[in-house]
């Protein structure tokens, strides 16, 4: 047995710090032990990011070809039939890289597997020769998620949906980074939805703090910002994120109804009430002020229940005409 003392091999990074690099030499991904802890986002494997591909005015290539392929009929025609297969040939490995792109429209370009660029110029094109062509659309989307069923920050069941308006921003990060990256997108907004509705409560009938009702604006800002957090592995930004659908659950949507009606009719009575008291006091003052009556104490009492009644009921008061003194 040798006693040879072997250097130690310094240690691969795993868990958040195991973000693989790609490197352009290396015959295929790196090979990294899986963590036994959360890795998040950074512990994604594939690292790669949008460049420009080669690419040329395919007019001028398709002129090529046709050269290319008249030549070989002429070259048929000669007697030569070497030429012009070879001529033929060469006009077919032309051509065959021609594509057409449409405005929103990109090609993502992999080289016997390797990723070499991602097309965006539009109208013919010729790209370089053996090489598969991938489409990305780069157009706005926008879609709307289901309706979740979610508990808001008071424990109450509310059901929540929003309409998520994206885009892709690296073509590489779409194609190589996630497997789809629209499901990607659709998950990934439903669970930030989820999280954010948890966050805050419906209603909140104090009107201080936010809530999911009356803070609409602060919520789909919170929301935007999630979402976009979320699928930013996938080469793909956020536009707009608006909340289209707010209600709470069927099992309880009477009962917080009914509490609704009882807050609103609470908050009238209090308007009214103090309406009310404020009327009254204009009375007595401008009464007093410009010497119409004098009251005392008890008529002043009288004076003042008969106002409220008739200013806070519900129905029209029934005067009552009394021919005798307050004190019989």
């Amino acid at each position: 047995m040798s006693n040879e003392q072997h250097p130690e091999r310094p240690a691969r990074p795993t868990g958040a710090n195991a973000v693989s690099h790609h490197d352009d030499s290396a015959p295929g991904p790196d090979e990294q032990p899986p963590s036994a802890q959360p890795v998040g986002h950074r512990g994604m494997r594939v690292d790669v990011a949008e460049r420009p591909a080669w690419a040329m005015n395919g007019f001028l290539a398709l002129l090529v070809a046709l050269a290319l392929a008249v030549a070989a009929v002429v070259a048929f025609g000669a007697g030569v039939p070497a030429a012009g297969v070879a001529l033929a040939v060469v006009a077919f490995l032309v051509a065959t890289p021609l594509v057409v792109i449409q405005p929103g429209q990109t090609r993502v370009v992999q080289f016997f597997g390797r990723y070499v660029g991602t097309v965006r110029r539009t109208g013919l094109t010729w790209v370089m020769p053996f090489t598969t062509r991938r489409n990305v659309s780069v157009r706005v989307n926008n879609f709307e998620t289901n309706a979740l069923k979610v508990n808001d920050a008071d424990g109450n069941p509310v059901e929540i949906a929003a309409i998520i308006v994206w885009q892709v921003a690296d073509t590489a990060k779409a194609t190589f980074s996630v497997e789809h990256y629209t499901d990607f997108v659709r998950v990934q907004s439903e669970a930030a939805l989820r999280h954010v509705a948890t966050t805050h409560p419906y209603d909140n009938p104090d009107g201080r703090g936010t809530s999911l009702r009356g803070s609409t604006d602060v919520v789909s800002g919170e929301l935007a910002h999630e979402v976009a957090d979320r699928v930013v592995i996938a080469g793909v930004e956020i536009l707009e994120v608006r909340i289209s659908h707010l209600a709470y659950a069927q099992e309880i949507a009477q009962a917080m109804l009914q509490r609704q009606q009882a807050s609103a009719i609470i908050a009238a009575r209090e308007r009214i009430v103090e309406g009310a008291v404020s009327m009254v006091e204009m009375a007595i003052n401008r009464l007093e002020g410009q010497d119409v009556v004098h009251l005392d104490e008890e008529r002043k009492a009288a004076m003042v229940s008969n106002l409220l009644v008739v200013l806070c009921g519900d129905q029209r008061a029934t005067p009552v005409v009394n021919t005798g003194s307050l004190y019989t």
